[in-house]
């Protein structure tokens, strides 16, 4: 039976037409599926369902998502990546505040961590990523002391905030991409209006826990924040982690945006 599957052309030209063609056709597609990003059930026979493939350094995956979470496309990750998330396929989500390790230098010499956690605004919990580098950071192409990860992020489109009482405004062009129900990587427009690519990227998709994917998925974005070195630290709940962006926030040592799932 035909199945309801959208195969964009990234997808396409990487599996070839004869395959994209059979999968259309409902040759090689399951019925019935775990969406790779929500990781709740799917049907492609009775819902828009979109092919994702992960391509590693040696393999590739074809992964299936409800065409709402997920756009049909290419994600490029690294071999160990793609083995960690196979393996991951089922299991429940880790524990709150755990770090990507290995992280991103941005740029050079700074290295981004990044916390996932829930934060309740207006009586409603909405997934967040708290973002802190390890060591200051400053303008590119410039030496010395001083810190410009706040004034960096401010010219990409991130605001100031005094608190944590309201949502911040959407920063469009930014995305997270959370797959197979793993976050892999916030995404930043790509240089000329080209392809988005990464701002951090976790060398091992990071876990979440079901009430945080649960919370991106409904409300299709996600909280990012960002402080400066020695502003949050690293805190082992939720609501410790609250009182530290609350701190920082009073303090003007905080900026946010939210980000839209990425393909959403």
């Amino acid at each position: 039976m035909p199945r309801m599957l959208d195969v964009s052309d990234a997808v396409r030209a990487e599996i070839g037409d004869e395959e994209a063609d059979r999968l259309l056709a409902g040759e090689n597609a399951p019925g019935s599926y775990d969406c790779t990003s929500c990781r709740t059930p799917g049907d492609s026979e009775q819902e828009r369902t979109s092919t994702v493939l992960f391509v590693g350094d040696e393999t590739a995956v074809l992964a299936f998502a409800h065409a709402g979470c997920l756009p049909s496309q290419v994600v490029q990750v690294t071999e160990e990546q793609l083995q960690g998330a196979v393996r991951s396929i089922g299991g429940t989500g880790g524990d709150f505040a755990a770090p990507a390790e290995p992280r991103k230098a941005v740029p050079e010499q700074a290295v981004l961590g990044v916390t996932s956690g829930l934060v309740l605004i207006e009586g409603e919990l909405h997934p967040a990523l708290v973002v802190e580098p390890t060591s200051p950071i400053v303008r590119p192409g410039t030496t010395g002391p001083g810190d410009d990860f706040l004034p960096l992020l401010v010219e990409q489109g991130y605001l100031p905030v005094a608190g944590l009482s309201s949502v911040p405004p959407v920063l469009h062009g930014w995305s997270v991409l959370l797959a197979m129900g793993q976050l892999h990587a916030v995404l930043q427009p790509g240089p000329g209006g080209g392809q988005p690519v990464a701002w951090w990227q976790a060398h091992q998709p990071l876990h979440v826990t079901d009430g945080w994917r649960a919370a991106a998925n409904k409300h299709q974005q996600v909280l990012l924040y960002a402080a400066p070195v020695g502003s949050i630290g690293r805190q082992p709940r939720e609501d410790l982690l609250r009182l530290s962006l609350d701190k920082a926030a009073a303090e003007g040592r905080l900026v946010a945006a939210a980000l839209p799932l990425a393909g959403t």
